[in-house]
Order: C-alpha cells, then structure tokens, then sequence
C-alpha cells in the first residue's frame, strides 16, 4: 500500500502537477545510492555529480567553485555573468573566503539574482528587509567581499522592472565575450529559481516553454511554500509569499556552466531533497520537471550523501 495505490479519490488528486509520472518518479527513487553516479544517456559529457560527506564540506566546496569561476574569469579577462540563488547560501561565506586568500576582484563579474518574493502585481520587499533576497545577498556575498566585491551597478535583482531587462542585459554581455554561470539549488517541486512545474501546461511546445526568459508574479505551487516555510521560517507558513519573480528556462538553459547544490537534509535522518534529486538526474529533460535539463548542461552538482539514499521508509 503506497501513494500510487492511494490517490484516486483522495484529497491529493490533482494536486500534483499534471504531467508527473509517479511511477516514473518511484523508479527513480527506488536505485541505491551508489547508482547516483551512473551516467545517463541525456546527461552532458561535462556535468558530473559530486558527494559531500556533510554540510560544512558542501558549503566549502561549492564555495571554492564559485571562487574559481571568478578566478578563472578574471585570469582570462573575460566578464563573467552569474545568475545567483538565495539557497543555498552557505557556500557564499568560502566563495569571500577563497576571493580574499586570492586577492582575486570580482569587478569583472554581473551578478543576476534569479528570483525573488512578490505580491500579485510582483512588487518586491524593501531592498534592507530581512526576508528579501536583495538583502541576503548584501549580507552573505556583496558585503564582506569588501573591496574585492562586485560593484553595484552590476548587481541585478529580480525587481518587477528590472528582471524584464535581464535577457537584454545577458545577451549584450554574451556578446561581449562573457561565460553565463548559473549557480542554483533544486526545489522540492523540481524548480530551478521559482520556475514551478505546473507552469508546463501554458505552453504548446517544449521549444515554446524553452524561450520563456522570466514572469513577474509566478504562481507557487503550496509545497514550495511549505518547502520555504520549513528551510526559511522556521516552519511559520503565514510568512512565507505565495508569489515570486523568477527568471525562465530561456535564460538559465543558456549557461555555459551550472554549479547546482542539494543540502536538504534535516533531523532524526530525515531529508527533503532525495526525490528532487533523483528526479533530476534520472527523470529526463521534461518541461514538467524544470531541473531535469540541468543535467544536459556542463558543470557540478553537489549532494549531501544522504540525500542518496536508500529512500525508503525508516521509524526513528
């Protein structure tokens, strides 16, 4: 007796997006952890997996990624655009870390935050509240990288007026001769930013959703809500918008690279984030499940080994 076995008729039919395949989905849960590893046919030959043993070795070596980009950038001189998540966030605090060892300058590098909370017109929080993204940002990364920080006319935020000129902005610096860096975590309904799945049945065609650069006001789906409830408020749903700004697969599908992280790991052994995760590299490119195209993109996807697996039932 499982959920498949359950659903007709109860109070979550439909509730899931409606191009989800469950028992698709369960086939890829159902591998042991070491399988997370065996490459796919649809993966690209320059993405890889990457296992950490804990939280403090994910922070730091995604950390030490984001630094090398700019480092590797900046050796180069080249410009370096970088589309920014808040969450992760641990790895920002050893990307200042590694810059500051270096002495390395991130004045070559655009940073382009991918989303942020919204009303239903996608107006955003003051720039200084503590749950806006604009101010995460300013605290974790732009702040203590002092005066090696990017500058702040080439810090983007996710705006009502100012993530329609993302796309703009991106291409002229791709034109200029600079690397598109997506840097990005999974959300338990397989977003990537807060491009939800359910977003799927708006369009025609894969190339149509493929074009999509942003939407303003993007509609949640509630266990995104709950998902930030549990990892940004402290469980108080009441907090937590039902609305966001989020860029489109007709941006992040553009990456030169992806640096993609995976830390939801909770108490007792539980964990949030093992489906998504499985899903992501397993599933398929499908426009229902947003994070499943990243894999076809070169770069690293970190993991906390837990979040491998075996997902299965366990009383503790």
């Amino acid at each position: 007796m499982n959920f498949i076995d359950t659903l007709e008729g109860s109070l979550l039919e439909g509730f899931y997006p409606e191009g989800w395949d469950f028992k698709k989905i369960d086939k890829c849960c159902s591998n042991p952890a070491d399988a997370i590893f065996d490459r796919q046919s649809f993966w690209n030959n320059d993405f890889n997996v990457v296992k950490c043993e804990n939280i403090h070795a994910f922070d730091m070596m995604m950390g030490h990624e984001i630094a090398m980009e700019i480092k590797e950038t900046a050796k180069a001189g080249r410009k370096l655009a970088m589309i920014l998540p808040v969450g992760p966030m641990g790895m920002y605090k050893w990307a200042v870390y590694f810059l500051k060892e270096w002495n390395i300058s991130a004045k070559h590098v655009f940073g382009f935050n991918m989303d942020e909370w919204s009303d239903k017109e996608g107006n955003t929080l003051a720039p200084d509240d503590p749950a806006a993204f604009q101010n995460a940002m300013k605290v974790a990364f732009y702040d203590p990288l002092g005066k090696l920080t990017i500058p702040e006319n080439q810090r983007n935020f996710a705006t009502r007026t100012n993530l329609p000129t993302y796309p703009e902005k991106i291409e002229k610096l791709i034109k200029e001769g600079a690397k598109l860096v997506t840097v990005f975590g999974i959300g338990r309904m397989c977003h990537i930013a807060f491009w939800e799945p359910h977003f799927a049945a708006e369009y025609k065609s894969l190339s149509e959703w493929k074009e999509q650069p942003y939407r303003i006001a993007a509609l949640l789906h509630p266990l995104t809500i709950e998902q930030n409830a549990i990892t940004s408020f402290k469980s108080r749903t009441t907090l937590v918008p039902c609305r966001a700004n989020s860029i489109g697969p007709g941006l992040f599908l553009k990456s030169d690279k992806i640096i993609g992280g995976c830390d939801g790991a909770l108490g007792r052994g539980m964990q949030w984030q093992g489906m998504s995760l499985w899903m992501t590299l397993r599933y398929g490119p499908d426009m229902w499940v947003p994070s499943s195209f990243m894999p076809t993109l070169p770069g690293k996807l970190f993991f906390l080994s837990d979040l491998a697996g075996p997902l299965e039932a366990e009383c503790n």
